[in-house]
Order: structure tokens, then C-alpha cells, then sequence
């Protein structure tokens, strides 16, 4: 018995392994073990242990929850007001409901969302809330019919810097569980506000370009008075009043009247044939809108909640200085500056 034992230790069965091979394998285990028990291989041990659960936890908040913070250098009133008509224009993006739309609409302005918890940090705040969305995507573990909500906080940081913090969350009706955003709904709201400031922005550059040029042709049309005082007085060819403000009001020789008139209006010419009466009806058929029925408010910026520097009735006729694809920048006839609706004034 106890030769048949060593002998199947000197000879083993097919398939194990042989003596040679086990004591090399027991010798690298052994160095093995030696390696992790040292300092070393303790502290990469511990390293690698410590770093999987980090790794996992902050995959997770950026992914979830965390919201947008971005700092915007404009001054908080404009940043404020373009917030706040972004949350009245009754539309969520960055989500959908159950791959229906390409954004959530029905969603409506709030002073406050049960959603979220009261705001006491400070700054402006505002919120679009849709109520009884379903399944909306990008909310983790999101489902079922419920409230969806979108918190916005603007910050002032001194007088030419503001913070905004987006945050947008989904409350299920049946169960109240809350559910986290994965980031899309804030990305995209601050992608339509970013949008929204960036056309302000052009259209104040455009804006103080028109008056700058408003400006020089006023100075240029003052000075041809004057020198037209100071030249002899001829017959006047034509008594229309259109004529006479495409002259600058300045009663020069027979040939030399197309000088003012290429000081005080655009530099296109008139087509052959055409007089300058017709010329002129032309250019401000061009510029010139109509207020449509039943009359339209002057906007004192490109925004439906911006304040109103007066209302205008229908027919009330507006000077076009800015054109963007929804505002006009208008003048009227007293020389108020303001902001309307492309879709309130007539069209040529």
C-alpha cells in the first residue's frame, strides 16, 4: 500500500500534473504571495481596491444629477431676461416622451415647482414645468406619468459677470419618485439661451452701427443745408415733398441734384427711366412697414416679456434699421427706438 502510493506520486495519471511542474508553480505562488505581502504590493493592492468604487461613484454623478454651471460674462439683467423668456416659450428640450417628438411642448412658466426644493441662495429663479408628462427620456430610471420640471438660477457676479445653474428633474404622479437627469435637458435649454444671447448681441452691434450711420447722415444732410443757403436760389422744378426730402431740402442748379440725393439715401441709383420721386418710393417700400390690426406693442428689447415703451395702433408706419429671422428693430416717426415682431407689420 504504501509502495502503491509513491508510486502513483512518481508516476501520475494522465491529465495532472507532474511533480516537476507542481513545485515550479508552488515556487511562483509562493513569490507571488511574498510580493503582495511586502510594502509594495500592499500599496498597490490598495490602490487598485480603492480606485474601482471612486471610479464607479463618479461615473455615476456625471451622468446623473449634476446639472450645468456655466458663468456668462453679460450682465445679470440681460442674462435674466432672456431666462426668463426661454421659460415661457412652452417647450422642454434635450427629452422627448416615449420617442414621440423631438422635445416635450405643453410645458408652462412657474413662480415655483413642488419638484424642486425652495430656492433660498440668492440670484433670480425660474421654472418651466410640464405636468402629466409620460416616460420622458434622459431621466435615470425614469417612467409612468408624471411632473416635469426645469429649474433655472441666475447669480450676479459683479456687474459684467453672472452664473447660471440649470437643473431639471422628473416626478412620477403614482409612486413620487423623484428621477435624475442624465444632463441633455440642461444642455439644451442653455444651448437656446446661449442662442438667444448671441443674437442680442448682433443686434446691439447692428443697432449701434444704424445710429452711428443714422448719425453721419443727419450730419451730412446738415451741412448740405447749410451750404445750400449760401448758393443763389433757383426756380424749384418740383414741388412734391418726396422730391424735396431726397434733395436734402436744398434748391441747387438743375444739375446738380443728384448730389444730395446720393447724401441722404442708400447708395443704389435709380433704374433708367425712373424718376427720383419714384426712386424714393421704392427705397422705402423697402423699409418702411405698416402695423398690422389691431396694433402691436414697441418692445424696449427682442423679448415677449420685455417691457413696452408704447403701443401702436394699426397703420402706424415704422423705419426698419435691424432685420433678424423674428425681430425687427424699427424707428418711428418721433424717432422711439424699439423691438417688434416680424409677423406684426405688414409685409412689401
Amino acid at each position: 500500500m504504501r509502495w502503491q502510493m509513491t508510486l502513483r506520486n512518481d508516476r501520475p495519471a494522465s491529465g495532472h500534473t507532474s511533480p516537476i511542474t507542481f513545485n515550479k508553480a508552488a515556487n511562483q505562488q509562493m513569490s507571488t504571495l511574498k510580493w503582495i505581502r511586502s510594502p509594495l504590493g500592499w500599496f498597490f493592492l490598495l490602490l487598485f481596491l480603492s480606485a474601482l468604487p471612486l471610479a464607479g461613484r463618479e461615473k455615476d454623478q456625471l451622468s446623473y444629477g449634476e446639472g450645468l454651471i456655466v458663468n456668462i460674462p453679460l450682465p445679470e439683467s440681460e442674462v435674466a431676461q432672456v431666462v426668463e423668456d426661454i421659460s415661457q416659450n412652452g417647450v422642454i428640450r434635450g427629452t422627448k416622451e416615449y420617442n414621440k417628438d423631438e422635445f416635450v411642448t405643453g410645458a408652462k412658466y412657474a413662480a415655483s415647482s413642488r419638484v424642486f426644493p425652495a430656492w433660498d441662495e440668492g440670484g433670480k429663479v425660474f421654472y418651466k414645468v410640464r405636468e402629466g408628462a409620460i416616460d420622458p427620456r434622459n431621466f435615470k430610471d425614469g417612467g409612468d406619468v408624471g411632473t416635469l420640471a426645469v429649474r433655472y438660477v441666475v447669480l450676479p457676479q459683479g456687474e459684467k459677470n453672472t452664473v447660471l445653474r440649470i437643473n431639471a428633474l422628473f416626478k412620477e404622479d403614482f409612486r413620487h419618485t423623484l428621477h435624475q437627469s442624465n444632463g441633455s435637458v440642461e444642455s439644451a435649454e442653455y444651448k437656446d439661451i446661449q442662442e438667444h444671447l448671441e443674437a442680442i448681441e448682433v443686434m446691439k452691434q447692428q443697432t449701434a452701427e444704424a445710429q452711428k450711420e443714422r448719425e453721419e447722415q443727419l450730419e451730412k444732410k446738415k451741412s448740405l443745408s447749410m451750404l445750400g443757403e449760401r448758393l443763389p436760389k433757383v426756380p424749384q422744378t418740383s414741388t412734391s415733398a418726396d422730391t424735396q426730402l431726397l434733395e436734402g431740402q436744398v434748391s441747387p442748379a438743375p444739375q446738380a441734384v443728384e448730389t444730395p440725393a446720393a447724401e441722404s439715401t442708400p447708395p443704389s441709383q435709380p433704374v433708367s427711366g425712373q424718376t427720383l420721386e419714384e426712386h424714393l418710393k421704392d427705397l422705402r417700400r423697402l423699409v418702411e412697414r405698416r402695423v398690422k390690426a389691431p396694433g402691436a406693442p414697441l418692445k424696449s428689447a427682442p423679448f415677449h416679456t420685455a417691457s413696452t415703451l408704447q403701443p401702436l395702433t394699426a397703420g402706424t408706419e415704422v423705419l426698419i434699421l435691424v432685420s433678424t429671422p423674428y425681430w425687427y428693430g424699427v424707428e418711428t416717426h418721433e424717432g422711439q427706438h424699439g423691438w417688434m415682431l416680424r409677423d406684426q407689420l405688414e409685409q412689401p
